[in-house]
């Protein structure tokens, strides 16, 4: 309960950290991305926020033995740079410079403006579906996924 306790507050401060930074309005975020026309710098100072707080975060947790919900940490362990990712990343970008949303602002602005971005948000879902049905497929033809 208590792991589903602190997800739900994460979460929550997540999306309001989203929502204030205005990260949820695909225009600020389209604005942003627009170097060469309306560029709007403001959400730089959101990013480098953002890593400054991650970059705390890590070096304080990596001090800890063990998490305070679980028993042990659960490390990414993978560094290759392969086709998939490569991919991933490019879609992911085309779809954050067309639409101006990505996942998590995506969900949080689901909140605010629903019918705006359902069809973003379904879309990225069968994208989810795909990747997963995917993995399945080369996992029984006894590829890696």
């Amino acid at each position: 309960m208590r792991q589903i306790l602190a997800a739900l507050a994460a979460g929550l401060l997540f999306g309001i950290g989203l929502t204030v930074s205005q990260m949820v309005n695909p225009a600020k975020v389209l604005n942003f991305l627009d170097l060469a026309g309306r560029w709007d710098p403001s959400l730089a100072f959101v990013l480098g926020g953002a890593v400054m707080t991650a970059a705390l975060g890590f070096r304080l947790v990596r001090r800890r033995t063990a998490p305070l919900f679980a028993g042990t940490f659960r490390w990414p362990t993978a560094r290759d740079i392969d086709r998939r990712l490569v991919l991933g990343a490019a879609l992911f970008g085309l779809g954050w410079g067309l639409i101006g949303l990505c996942p998590g602002p995506a969900v949080a602005a689901l909140a605010l403006a629903p019918w705006d971005v359902a069809l973003f948000t379904l879309a990225m879902l069968a994208g989810m579906a795909a990747h997963q049905l995917d993995s399945v497929l080369l996992a029984r033809r006894g590829r890696p996924a």
